[in-house]
C-alpha cells in the first residue's frame, strides 16, 4: 500500500515524512500490552498491578451529589473560557488553608484541564528557537516534548540517590544557564517520590534570580506528602516573583478523569498561560469546577486519600524488604521508586537469569510472574511500584501483598 500524499507533510517535530513508519513504542504503551499478553498468556493468574498508577477510588460522595446537581442547569452549559471566579476563589482559600500562600484569586490563579495541559502550554509562553528547558529526569515529559516542538532544547538533570533525588543545580554549565528560560519541578516527586525541604525551593528562588529563569513547580501530588507537612514552592520568600505552580486534582482528591487543576503564581505569567490557553480550549465544564470548590473546601477528602495510600506504602515495602527489595517509605506520591533487580537465582524451578537493566527486569515480571511494574533507566536502573490497585478493603489489601510476595519469594531475586 502506497503512502498518503501528506506523508511528506508531517511536521519534523513528529517525524516528519518518517511519522508512522518508527517502531519505537512509549513505555506505558509497552506496559499496556504485555499486561494484555500476560492476561491472555496465563487467565487462571490473577494480574497483580503496581503500573502506570491512577487513583483507584472515585470522588467524594459529596463531589458527586453537586456534579449531579450542577450538570443540568441552563447557566452551566456555556464555555467557561479562562474559568469560572468561584473555582478561583475556592483555590485561594485552599492555598492559603494549606500552605499559608496568599493568591489574588482574580489575576493571580487559572484553572487548567488537568497539569498535563498546563505543562504543555506553558512553553509556547517563552520558548524560542535555541532557548533551553532545565527537567529532571526521570520524570513527566511533558513541558520538554513542547519546548522541542518550538525548536527548544531540553537539558536534562539527572536526580541521583546520592543527592537525595535533587538536581545538581550548581553543576548546570554557564552556557547552558545563560540560555535556559525554564526550570520544570515536580515535587513531591514523581517517580522518585522524594519530596522537596524548604531550603532547596530557597535555593531554587536564588537560582531563577540569579540566572533570570522562570520556575514551573508541578505540585500534582503536593497533598500526599508523608515524611514533611505538604509544602508549596509559592510559600517560599520571593519564589512568586520567579515562577508558578501547577496544581492538580486528580491525586489528592480522587478526582482522576475530571481534568481540573491550576495554575497559580506570578501575575504575569499566570496572564501568560491565560492567553495562550485561550486559544487551545474554551475551558473546563463548569459543573466540574462547581464541584471541584466542593472538594477545595473539604479538608477532610485530602487526609482521607493522603492515610490510604501511606497505609499501602507501608504495607509495600514491608513486603518488598522481605523479598530483598532496599527500599523505604517514599516522601510522598503513591509510589515506590526502588532499585531494580539485578537477575534471578538459580535453582531447580528457574534458570538463572541477568537482566540488562529495569526495562528488562519489568518485563520479567509481567510476562513470567504477572506482576505489573514501571521500569527507569534515565538515572540508574529503578522499578516503580505504584500502591493504586484496585482493592475494596484492607482485607483484600493484605491478600495482594501475600500473593506478590509468594511469587517474589519463589523465584529469589538478586540485587
Amino acid at each position: 500500500m502506497s503512502d498518503p500524499y501528506f506523508q511528506e507533510l508531517f511536521a519534523e517535530r513528529i517525524g516528519g515524512a518518517l511519522y508512522g513508519k518508527g517502531t519505537a513504542i512509549y513505555k506505558f504503551e509497552k506496559i499496556k500490552r504485555a499486561k494484555r499478553k500476560a492476561l491472555a498468556d496465563h487467565p487462571e493468574r490473577q494480574l497483580l498491578d503496581f503500573g502506570i498508577g491512577e487513583n483507584d477510588g472515585v470522588a467524594d460522595p459529596g463531589v458527586l451529589a453537586t456534579m449531579a446537581e450542577e450538570i443540568g442547569k441552563p447557566e452551566n452549559r456555556g464555555y467557561a473560557d479562562n474559568g469560572i471566579i468561584e473555582f478561583k476563589e475556592a483555590v485561594a482559600r485552599f492555598m492559603q488553608r494549606e500552605y499559608a500562600v496568599e493568591l489574588d484569586a482574580a489575576t493571580e490563579v487559572n484553572h487548567c484541564i488537568g497539569s498535563k495541559t498546563a505543562l504543555a502550554i506553558l512553553p509556547a509562553t517563552l520558548i524560542n528557537p535555541g532557548d533551553i528547558t532545565l527537567m529532571t529526569v526521570p520524570g513527566y515529559p511533558v513541558a520538554g516534548t513542547h519546548t522541542t516542538y518550538y525548536d527548544g532544547i531540553v537539558y536534562k538533570l539527572p536526580l541521583l540517590a546520592e543527592n537525595n533525588f535533587l538536581p545538581d543545580l550548581e553543576g548546570i554549565p554557564d552556557e547552558v544557564r545563560e540560555k535556559a528560560k525554564l526550570l520544570v519541578l515536580c515535587y513531591p516527586n514523581s517517580p522518585t517520590g522524594a519530596t522537596a525541604t524548604r531550603e532547596f525551593y530557597e535555593q531554587v528562588v536564588q537560582f531563577a534570580r540569579d540566572n533570570k529563569i522562570v520556575v514551573v513547580q508541578d505540585a500534582a501530588h503536593a497533598l500526599l506528602s508523608f515524611d514533611r507537612e505538604p509544602n508549596s514552592f509559592l510559600s517560599v520568600p520571593g519564589a512568586k516573583d520567579v515562577g508558578i505552580e501547577i496544581h492538580s486534582m486528580s491525586k489528592g482528591f480522587d478526582m482522576i478523569g475530571w481534568r481540573i487543576g491550576w495554575v497559580c503564581g506570578h501575575e504575569r505569567l499566570v496572564s501568560a498561560f491565560a492567553d495562550v490557553k485561550d486559544n487551545c480550549d474554551s475551558g473546563q465544564f463548569i459543573a466540574i469546577q462547581k464541584a471541584a470548590v466542593v472538594a477545595l473546601d473539604d479538608e477532610s477528602i485530602p487526609r482521607r486519600i493522603h492515610a490510604k495510600y501511606k497505609r499501602r506504602l507501608e504495607k509495600l515495602v514491608a513486603m518488598l524488604q522481605r523479598c530483598g527489595f532496599q527500599c523505604e517509605v517514599p516522601g510522598g506520591t503513591y509510589f515506590l521508586y526502588t532499585p531494580s533487580p539485578k537477575g534471578l537465582e538459580g535453582g531447580p524451578q528457574f534458570a538463572s537469569i541477568d537482566f540488562e537493566n529495569a526495562e528488562a527486569a519489568s518485563q520479567y515480571l509481567i510476562t513470567e510472574q504477572s506482576i505489573c511494574t514501571v521500569p527507569w533507566d534515565d538515572a540508574g536502573s529503578f522499578l516503580r511500584f505504584s500502591v493504586t490497585y484496585e482493592a475494596a478493603d484492607e482485607a483484600a489489601e493484605d491478600a495482594l501483598m501475600a500473593e506478590t510476595e509468594s511469587r517474589l519469594q519463589q523465584i529469589k531475586l538478586l540485587f
